[in-house]
């Protein structure tokens, strides 16, 4: 058994060189990927090596990632409701223009969505906006409309003047924000509106948060999403870091059909359904 330190502080790796790959696969007969959270990467170790030796195959790992992600890119069940929340909607382009191809109902939170609320004229106070993006927001919100595909915005807020542990917390039913507030989390109403499209999901994907759950009074919105994805009688995937620390918070991890072990892969798949380390196996 040979066991290599990190290989990406080689530049063959990163540059997918094929001599460095040649060198690795020296020797070898079979080669296993079984690293899914590194399979969009185009890297010697990834590509390179599955092109040098005799045989090679997925892991039992990244055979039921694949298999799951399959079923929210090729043959998802409707009605499909795609969740989506973080700090940036550059982040998620790919992702969203390829869901807009699949998805019934997209449902954004996190600060995300303060730039699609910004774009469309709104006073969001201090919260986080890409104001480069803003055109990006509103031609994606042009686009998911001409598609039939429902997207759903917060349509309440929680609020607060910093994102520090001891912030006072104030639920802003509508627009303006104050300007002296940010948004952190979605609001209670959001919360049962958001819960009613997941109960009726046969498909769900999951990636990002919808606020600051780090932080107790901003966490709310995330757990109860999480509680109602596991809950939903539906096939179920969680893909990212947040998400998955998010179902883990709430206790109902082993209620989530598939937990995706990587954030970025999971979410190059779905949008470009496949990658570079799927490809280098299946042409093998």
């Amino acid at each position: 058994m040979l066991l290599l330190e990190n290989l990406r502080f080689y530049p063959g790796e990163t540059d997918n060189d094929p001599d460095f790959a040649q060198q690795m696969a020296k020797g070898i007969d079979c080669y296993v990927n079984d690293a899914f959270g590194a399979c969009h990467r185009a890297h010697a170790s990834i590509v390179g090596i599955p092109q040098q030796v005799r045989k090679s195959a997925a892991g039992f790992l990244v055979s039921k990632e694949v298999e799951y992600l399959t079923k929210a890119v090729h043959s998802p069940e409707k009605p499909y409701v795609a969740i989506l929340g973080g700090v940036k909607v550059s982040d998620k382009i790919p992702v969203i223009e390829s869901l807009l191809k699949k998805a019934d109902e997209i449902l954004i939170g996190g600060a995300m969505a303060y730039t699609f609320f910004a774009a469309q004229g709104f006073d969001v106070g201090r919260s986080l906006v890409e104001d480069d993006k803003k055109d990006l927001a509103l031609n994606l919100l042009d686009e998911a409309k001409s598609m039939g595909v429902n997207v759903l915005l917060p349509e309440d807020h929680i609020a607060a003047a910093a994102i520090v542990p001891d912030a006072e917390a104030q639920t802003i039913d509508d627009f303006p924000i104050p300007s002296d507030l940010m948004a952190l989390d979605i609001g209670p109403k959001t919360i049962e509106r958001y819960e009613e499209a997941i109960t009726k999901a046969k498909t769900i994907f999951w990636n990002g948060p919808m606020g600051v759950f780090e932080i107790e009074q901003f966490s709310a919105g995330t757990v109860k999403i999480a509680e109602a994805v596991a809950s939903a009688g539906a096939v179920s995937i969680v893909g990212g870091g947040d998400s998955v620390a998010a179902v883990y918070k709430a206790g109902v991890s082993d209620r989530i059909s598939h937990i995706s072990t990587g954030g970025g892969a999971s979410l190059e798949y779905i949008a470009n359904e496949t990658l570079p380390g799927i490809e280098a196996l299946e042409e093998k």
